[in-house]
């Protein structure tokens, strides 16, 4: 036997591999095997109850070498259920409320399997014409959906991209903003660079620092006071200015926060533009979790401040139900990204756009130079099929629903004056602990106590599962509100979890 006849005969036909009869009976078991799980969800403990390795173990040691049969999804499927759910945390649980939510909805996964199953790559306009321009599209409605400023949608002269994370979205705008600034000052100097932030401020601003190379013990970190609601001061922004400009160093980026981790605190950003305008500094706003909320009329305020920033950045899968992964990012000038990142080397690239300039004045936006990577997912698609399908009302009803179900828990905790609410609820999470039951009860056996109830609540299999967090010093419960399958009744049945083991636990103090 020849080679070439070997390697034919052992080589899987195209039609095997991509028959749109086998694709609609399998897509079928998959839709129905989602659908089934999401019945079930509440039959699972939110998080799991398992030891490091635990998965490793029930599985093979190495891939198959030829496919189960007959059917190979139904039996991998079946490992599915009876291995990997068992053992995952349920994001989608109705009773989940330890974190921001990674929001979901029937449009936003059928959108995820629609894109997969194109499977363009949108790296370049020439590359995929339509994905790129129904990504502009997508961030200008999606900026006025959210009534950020004209000056930041490509209508305005800015612009919008759609990325995997924040954490994406922090690094490119702080490497945007270094190479603006060493093409001001040298690159010599990159070690006097300085960055900015609170205390407050999510630690993927530090890793996005490090990753661009700036320095350690140059980045800033400003302490957030009760009495300002957690948000970054002002007054000790232009202090650490000042100072570190005295000292020779070049105040760099500010990274702002709409809705920080701990507690949802929202920093006062036209007043901290104002100290950082005469530095030259670029101020970056990260609104991962809260942005969705300038959806609503009721939050639109927020936003009134954005028009003095130089990008933003927020989660549409956090709680405007686009499923994970993506991150909107609208900058005022693009321009500065994509001398930061963009990519001109590659001849293929070069040729294809020549092809696709224009005379008529129409940008080409070539997503590649707007990023870290080259290949990337069509996005767009499920965020427009989102936007298209629920409306912008819809998504209000969303997020409303969610701020309704916290101020309520938030209300049944201050009707026991056994607990306190430790941080102004803002949007849909509840920052709360138990209060020292006693005058003579240190600072750390209240913390101690509270760390009990938080272990007691999540080890109770049919309860909720919640986080935690340290806010002023203080151990504190986090109530997050924001699965989509969340109803008032799991939140009055969290409340009355943490309340009966409260009781048990000061039982015994």
């Amino acid at each position: 036997m020849s080679m070439s006849r070997g390697l034919q005969n052992c080589t899987p036909r195209p039609a095997q591999l991509l028959d749109s009869d086998v694709f609609r009976r399998q897509g079928h078991q998959v839709i129905d095997f989602i659908a089934e799980y999401y019945s079930r969800i509440s039959d699972y403990p939110v998080h799991p109850y398992v030891l490091p390795g635990f998965l490793s173990r029930r599985l093979p040691e190495a891939a198959p070498s030829q496919p189960e049969q007959p059917d190979p999804l139904s039996a991998a499927l079946n490992d599915v259920r009876d291995l990997i759910l068992p053992g995952i945390t349920h994001w989608q649980s109705p009773r989940h409320f330890a974190h921001f939510p990674a929001s979901s909805s029937t449009i936003g996964a059928l959108g995820e399997a629609l894109a997969a199953g194109i499977n363009v790559v949108p790296f370049t306009w020439a590359a995929s014409p339509a994905a790129t321009e129904l990504e502009v599209v997508v961030m200008d409605w999606l900026g006025k959906a959210l009534h950020l400023p004209k000056s930041m949608l490509f209508e305005g002269g800015g612009g919008g991209t759609l990325l995997g994370t924040s954490c994406e979205a922090i690094l490119c705008v702080l490497v945007a903003a270094r190479d603006s600034k060493l093409a001001e000052v040298g690159d010599g100097r990159i070690g006097d660079l300085v960055v900015y932030c609170s205390d407050q401020t999510h630690f993927a601003f530090h890793k996005a620092a490090r990753i661009a190379g700036l320095r350690k013990d140059n980045c800033r970190v400003i302490p957030a006071r009760r009495e300002d609601m957690y948000a970054l001061p002002p007054a000790a922004l232009q202090a650490a200015m000042q100072t570190d400009v005295e000292a020779g160093l070049i105040p760099l980026l500010l990274c702002s926060s709409m809705g920080t981790t701990p507690t949802t605190a929202v920093d006062p950003i036209r007043e901290l533009c104002a100290v950082a305008s005469p530095h030259g500094v670029w101020v970056h706003v990260d609104a991962a979790y809260a942005g969705s909320a300038l959806i609503c009329p009721e939050f639109r305020h927020l936003a009134d401040s954005v028009d003095a920033v130089d990008s933003l950045s927020m989660n549409p899968h956090k709680w405007l139900l686009a499923n994970n992964d993506c991150c909107a990012l609208w900058l005022k000038q693009p321009s500065a990204l994509v001398a930061a990142l963009g990519t001109d080397d590659d001849v293929i690239l070069k040729d294809a756009a020549a092809a696709a300039a224009t005379d008529d004045g129409v940008p080409v936006v070539d997503y590649k130079d707007w990023q870290i990577s080259l290949t990337r997912r069509f996005r767009a698609l499920k965020v427009w099929l989102v936007l298209r399908c629920y409306g912008t009302d819809g998504l209000r009803d969303a997020v409303r629903a969610h701020v309704r179900m916290a101020a309520a828990f938030e209300d049944m905790v201050t009707s026991d004056a056994r607990f306190e609410v430790v941080a102004t609820r803002l949007f849909a999470l509840v920052c709360f602990r138990l209060r020292p039951p006693t005058a003579a009860t240190s600072r750390c056996e209240a913390d101690d106590l509270n760390k009990r109830l938080h272990a007691a609540v999540n080890a109770t299999r049919e309860g909720p599962y919640m986080s935690s967090a340290v806010v002023g010093g203080a151990y504190v419960l986090r109530c997050a509100v924001g699965s989509t399958l969340t109803e008032e009744r799991h939140v009055r049945d969290a409340w009355k979890v943490v309340q009966d083991h409260a009781t048990l636990i000061l039982a015994v103090y």
